[in-house]
This record gives C-alpha cells, sequence and structure tokens, in this order.
C-alpha cells in the first residue's frame, strides 16, 4: 500500500514539473527580446486621431532629426503583442510616447499635443534620461 502511494505522488510530482518547464519554456519562447539601445517606443491603436495627427505632422521629419537619430521610432498596436520593453506602467491612452534605454522605460508622453509641444517634452524627456543629442552632420 505504501509503495503504491508513494508511487502516485511520484507520478503526480514527475507530471507537476514536466507542466511546470513546459509552461516556463512556453512563456520565455512568447515574451519578446528585450530591445537594445535607444528607443522612442510608440503606442498607437486604429482609429486615434491623434496618432494620425502625429503621423500627419511629424512622423516624415522625425527619422531625419537628433530626436530621431538618437532615439529611433518603434510603433506598436496598443491591442497587440508589446514589444521587448519593461513598462514602469500599463499603457492606457494613444498615442504614447515611451522613451527606452535597453527595454527600460526612462520616460513617456501621454496623448499627441500638437507638433510645438511634441518636441519640446521630447527634448526634456532625453534630457533628463541623460541621452545626448548628436547634431545633424
Amino acid at each position: 500500500m505504501c509503495q503504491r502511494i508513494a508511487l502516485i505522488c511520484l507520478t503526480f510530482m514527475t507530471i507537476a514539473f514536466l507542466a511546470g518547464t513546459t509552461m516556463a519554456f512556453m512563456a520565455g519562447a512568447l515574451m519578446a527580446e528585450p530591445l537594445r539601445g535607444v528607443r522612442l517606443v510608440m503606442a498607437e491603436e486604429d482609429g486615434c486621431y491623434w496618432c494620425a495627427q502625429w503621423h500627419e505632422e511629424i512622423a516624415h521629419i522625425y527619422p531625419k532629426t537628433a530626436e530621431g537619430r538618437a532615439a529611433p521610432l518603434l510603433r506598436y498596436d496598443l491591442h497587440g503583442a508589446a514589444p521587448g520593453v519593461q513598462f514602469a506602467r500599463s499603457v492606457h491612452f494613444t498615442p504614447t510616447f515611451i522613451l527606452t534605454v535597453d527595454g527600460q522605460e526612462r520616460g513617456r508622453i501621454e496623448g499627441y499635443p500638437g507638433a510645438d509641444f511634441f518636441w519640446g517634452l521630447l527634448a526634456m524627456m532625453m534630457e533628463k534620461a541623460q541621452i545626448p543629442l548628436e547634431p545633424e552632420s
């Protein structure tokens, strides 16, 4: 009787171990690789009026600016898989611009306040995160 109970316990422990190992492997496989370097991550969603405004006013010039060279843009759908970023808190609004360094959030701008305010807020966020801006060459 004791051997039978021991065998049943061993069987359950083995199943639990294998299930835990499989779940841990699957969770690791589903997680995105952490972002490397400095990035500006833009959370957006379909139908977002202010996202469209940002794209119309800023998107075409952003990569050509010192900010764009220092922190290349990475766009992602708020309702899709998040990029490899450890957010300081959940993202609820679009657009949200998250400044990251090696996958760690260093600052964010929630919403799009218009071109003039956007550039000022972005510059302050980059300065606070101590990200140097290289002048155009």
